[in-house]
Parts: structure tokens; sequence; C-alpha cells
């Protein structure tokens, strides 16, 4: 899991560091989430970018917080896009998972409309990971090209 997670942020940053002739953009290929406060600073850099995100394969969890942080008209989808979604949970102090109802429900709010609706029609954010993919996906999301 943290091996995915570095080596998005690893792809990430080569990109910015690149000088492109034409326009950029960052592919998410597989990423199991992680942590939420290193993602939200990742995509934050992204969005002040303006880079394109292509979305290629699974995105889960924090993940998805690219979807908050990105302007939906620069994020598209392949057909290998995969999105999960999950209540948020911390870890206390003997390892123990709890539930975090108030993040989740401020994760929510933040998703976008289409994607709210999309979790809430298949009973919310819970512990259980909804997948978001193939033609619902492409319903909110374009296809890359």
């Amino acid at each position: 899991m943290r091996m995915a997670v570095i080596k998005l942020v690893v792809a990430t940053a080569a990109l910015f560091a690149a000088i492109l002739p034409t326009r950029a953009e960052i592919r998410i290929l597989a990423s199991p989430g992680g942590q939420v406060g290193p993602f939200l600073e990742l995509f934050e850099r992204v969005r002040q970018s303006g880079e394109r995100v292509v979305i290629d394969g699974p995105c889960l969890s924090a993940c998805t917080l690219v979807l908050s942080a990105v302007p939906n008209e620069r994020i598209c989808v392949t057909r290998r896009a995969v999105l999960g979604f999950h209540a948020a949970r911390s870890m206390d102090a003997r390892g123990r998972m709890y539930a975090e109802p108030e993040a989740s429900a401020a994760v929510l709010d933040a998703y976008p409309l289409a994607v709210r609706s999309w979790i809430r029609r298949r009973g919310g954010l819970t512990s259980r990971i909804l997948l978001l993919r193939g033609r619902e996906l492409a319903a909110i999301y374009p296809m890359c090209r």
C-alpha cells in the first residue's frame, strides 16, 4: 500500500519537474489510498498546476479526494479506471479502527454532486467499499482521448 502511494508521488513529482512542450497530465495508474493529509497536499498542487488528471486504474479511498480538489473538466477516465469509496476511519493507540462519521460527512459533501448522488443511492459511505466504474463512471466523467 505504501509503495503504491510512493509510486504515485514519485510519478507526480517527475511530471512536475519535466518541461513539456505540450500540455502534460497526471496519470493515476493504481492507488490503494492511505492517509488523507498527503493526498490533499498532492491534489492541491495538481489543482494549482492546471494539469489534467487521467484516472487509468484503481483510485481507492483517499485517492478519490482528487475529485474534490481538481475541477471536473480537468479529470478524465479510461476503461481501466475504478473509484473506490468508503467511510472515513482512524486508528487508535492500540491499533483498532474506529469510524469517523463527521469526517465521512465532510468528505461526502466535498465530492462533486454527481458522485455524491451516486454514493447516496448506494447507501452512503460505510465500512463497505463502493466501486464506481464502467458505464456508471463514464456517465459522470468523460473518457480520455
